[in-house]
């Protein structure tokens, strides 16, 4: 499974008193993060929050599309779609998800 890729949609909500992974929203998943959203810190935070709560390494997490928007498209490798949805809806206080 580590070849397999994985897209998620996710919509964003920079400058939170803290990161986290919030929960379901529409198609993909809300998570909010402390870094403002300038000069790429938001995205880098996102990126961050994603390999730290999916166990990924950095590398494995790439943002696609959304570099300037809230709603954003990430690329993770290494795990499947059931495997993510699992992981974040943990993180997320969600296990039902």
């Amino acid at each position: 499974m580590s070849g397999t890729k994985t897209r998620l949609r996710l919509r964003v909500a920079p400058g939170a008193a803290r990161p986290a992974v919030v929960g379901r929203h529409g198609g993909g998943w809300k998570v909010r993060v402390a870094a403002a959203p300038e000069h790429g810190r938001a995205n880098a935070a996102v990126l961050a929050l994603l390999a730290e709560t999916l166990a990924l390494p950095r590398s494995s997490v790439s943002l696609v599309s959304g570099g300037t928007s809230r709603d954003k498209i990430v690329e993770l490798t290494g795990l499947g779609p059931e495997e993510i949805d699992r992981r974040l809806a943990s993180a997320g206080g969600q296990e039902n998800a």
